[in-house]
Order: C-alpha cells, then structure tokens, then sequence
C-alpha cells in the first residue's frame, strides 16, 4: 500500500467518529443545533457543561433570594445563551439554525 492509500484509508475510518461527537467538524466546537437541543429547562449549569463544554463567558449577579448565572456560548456570529436561576435552567436562546 502506498502512503496514500493508508492516509486515505486512515481519514475514511475516522470521519464517522469525528462525526459522531456531535461537534463542528471544522472547529470542534460543541455549539451545534444538535446539542443545544439537548439541552432542557431544569438542567444544572454542570449538566449543560457536559454538553456544550465550558462556556465563553459566564456572568452572575446575586439578586439576595437567589442567583442569576447567565453562560454565553460563542462561536463566531453564533451564540447560544443559557440563564440558571440558582443551579437550575431557565431559559435558552440562540441565532443557532438547521441551516449551515
């Protein structure tokens, strides 16, 4: 086999497992459709971590009778933002679409 023919080989049997990670295959992000939709109200923020990663920015503000943490995924002009009353999801929003 030539050198070729083994890169080819070894690219053809990773691609299923580089798309199966629910990640851009571009970037590597996690910020996909796809995971944002796995995302649901009454998550913790380390919940939502477990799918999306770290976020880009987190920002929390002491309101006396709870915590409002708000997590800022970023990926060029795409966001997705995440906001924890206390621990617990909720609410999300995103410019995320099924369209490339």
């Amino acid at each position: 086999m030539t050198v070729l023919t083994r890169c080819i080989l070894v690219c053809a049997m990773l691609l299923p497992i580089i798309a199966g990670c629910d990640r851009n295959p571009i970037t590597a992000s996690r910020l996909t459709l796809t995971n944002y939709n796995q995302v649901t109200p009454g998550m913790t923020r380390s919940q939502v971590e477990n799918i999306l990663g770290p976020p880009t920015t987190v920002e929390t503000k002491d309101m006396i009778i709870f915590k409002r943490t708000t997590y800022r995924y970023e990926q060029g002009a795409k966001f997705a933002l995440f906001t924890f009353k206390n621990d617990e999801l909720e609410d999300k929003q995103t410019n995320l679409s099924a369209s490339p």
